[in-house]
């Protein structure tokens, strides 16, 4: 099979290659001596990956802490099932799924990947395999965020920084519809399109003062740094700054502050792709290259607005 494949961390984007990797075996996955439980081979329809993977030790290293170069970056998928291991349920060779897959294996920029079923989600035949692909992260990220460590009810309001990225726009379309007054920010170029995706106001982080914004219930942070902690002042009492940004010091000075990272969740998937469904949520896709074309991709030479899908089969 093609793949993509990374072997020299100092190297980086320049050590990313294009080459050809054996296909994972679905006979000996669906045995019992060769089973690994749970897992399924996913033929690839339509990858993402998240920009700086190769900054990720996970990329380089297993649990473990043991070399696994070479890798194959990735982790956002919609594809086929093809094979299933010995005693996994709730998929089905044939089904199409999308879904999220380990930061320690090898990853979806391949024709074929080997996840865990549990990873995975059933994919509408409604729903294109690049929409899919590009709902992953971005809707995960953007859920958990908003929902699960941020705890966003009706009535509530939220500062989105970033709205008009890939992040950002999915976590400002999912706080609408949640009945939550939306705060973007970004840059001015940018105004429109946050807007367009459901902001009720917008911050231009370089001009407007971000101190001035009134007290929020919660900020999404998708940047980190110096914006994470001015935007600790804008947090009203009892009030939560979630990033996604890692660790930092920003607190609000009578709330609480949460860095977390995404996690696969199947449920959560299925929420999320009803409401492309029934038109109440729209995906943020930039550009769209092959497999071919996909380590130019990985490194682009200018700025491009929206997700980079990778479409593995045509």
């Amino acid at each position: 099979m093609k793949a993509i494949i990374v072997t020299d961390q100092a190297a980086g984007t320049a050590g990313m290659k294009l080459v050809e990797r054996p296909e994972p075996q679905g006979a000996a996955l669906a045995s019992l001596s060769g089973a690994n439980y749970g897992d399924v081979v996913v033929q690839v329809h339509a990858s993402g990956f998240t920009g700086d993977e190769l900054a990720w030790p996970s990329t380089w290293i297993d649990r473990l802490g043991r070399d696994r170069t070479p890798s194959i970056p990735g982790h956002e998928l919609a594809g086929v099932v093809t094979a299933l291991s010995y005693g996994t349920t709730g998929l089905s060779v044939g089904q199409r799924v999308f879904g999220l897959t380990d930061w320690t294996r090898d990853g979806t920029l391949a024709e074929y990947v080997v996840v865990e079923a549990r990873n995975l989600a059933a994919l509408p035949g409604d729903v294109d395999f690049t929409v899919g692909a590009a709902l992953v992260m971005p809707g995960l990220t953007a859920w958990q965020g908003l929902f699960e460590h941020g705890r966003l009810c009706a009535g509530q309001s939220v500062l989105v920084h970033g709205a008009a990225g890939v992040v950002g726009s999915m976590a400002t379309q999912l706080a609408r519809e949640a009945g939550a007054y939306v705060i973007g920010t970004g840059r001015a170029a940018g105004r429109q399109t946050a807007l367009d995706f459901g902001a009720q106001e917008f911050v231009d982080l370089d001009n407007d003062a971000l101190e001035d914004v009134g007290g929020v219930h919660l900020v999404f942070d998708v940047l980190g740094g110096d914006i994470a902690k001015r935007s600790a002042s804008a947090v009203r009492a009892g009030g939560t700054l979630v990033t996604i940004a890692g660790p930092t010091e920003a607190r609000p000075a009578d709330g609480r502050t949460i860095d977390f990272v995404v996690e696969a969740n199947r449920a959560q998937l299925s929420e999320i792709v009803q409401r492309v469904r029934d038109g109440r949520l729209r995906t943020n896709i930039g550009t769209v290259a092959t497999l071919d074309d996909a380590v130019a991709a990985f490194n682009p030479t200018e700025r491009r607005p929206g997700k980079t899908i990778i479409r593995v089969r045509p």
